[in-house]
């Protein structure tokens, strides 16, 4: 089970409590362009994404939509402040695919913390490692030009210039779409 793979590959779990983690997961499935959250309304899930890809986005005063991240496999995707806090949702999570994920209710990922002796320990783990992958992606747009930006992109997730949109990629890339096009053609040229 790909889930059971992600837990052990970053955080030392016993073969028990693997399980009893793994069990607390049910799989669920999420249609192409079905929602996992809409803003506004409380994320009671947090998600591993087994199959398929998920946009993770809000809208802007302006009425732009800005997109977060694209999800791919191997990912969680949860709307975190509202799911620890159990607070209204900031972000729309909607599927560009068919997905599968394998979802927990936020009263059993909390009641983990009963049959799972270290859980809090990897509770604090897993929200920390999600600090660190913001801090980086907010790095990058601080420090790397766009076009370091789509190169690093291009270099991690080359996939996802053939399946996500290109709207949705220079939104998150924090570029305009003509900007990413014009970056996309140079890098053509250089290629020839």
């Amino acid at each position: 089970m790909e889930l059971l793979d992600y837990v052990k590959s970053y955080f030392p779990v016993p073969a028990t409590d693997l399980q009893t983690i793994a069990a607390a997961f049910r799989p669920a499935t999420l249609n192409k362009d079905a929602f996992f959250l809409k803003e506004g309304k409380h994320c009671h899930q947090i998600a591993f994404l087994r199959s398929g890809l998920v946009r993770i986005y809000r809208m802007a005063d302006d009425g732009r939509e800005v997109t977060q991240w694209v999800s791919t496999q191997g990912y969680f995707v949860t709307d975190l402040a509202s799911f620890v806090f159990d607070a209204p949702g900031r972000w729309n999570i909607q599927a560009l695919t068919d997905c599968e994920l394998y979802c927990i209710d936020r009263k059993d990922y909390l009641g983990l913390a009963k049959t799972v002796d270290k859980w809090l320990e990897l509770d604090k783990l897993f929200i920390a490692r999600c600090f660190i992958i913001l801090e980086e992606r907010i790095y990058q747009h601080l420090h790397l030009s766009a076009e370091a930006r789509y190169q690093q992109l291009m270099a991690q997730q080359p996939e996802l210039f053939n399946l996500v949109p290109l709207q949705y990629l220079a939104s998150m890339l924090g570029m305009t779409p003509e900007t990413l096009s014009r970056i996309r053609n140079k890098t053509m040229k250089n290629i020839s």
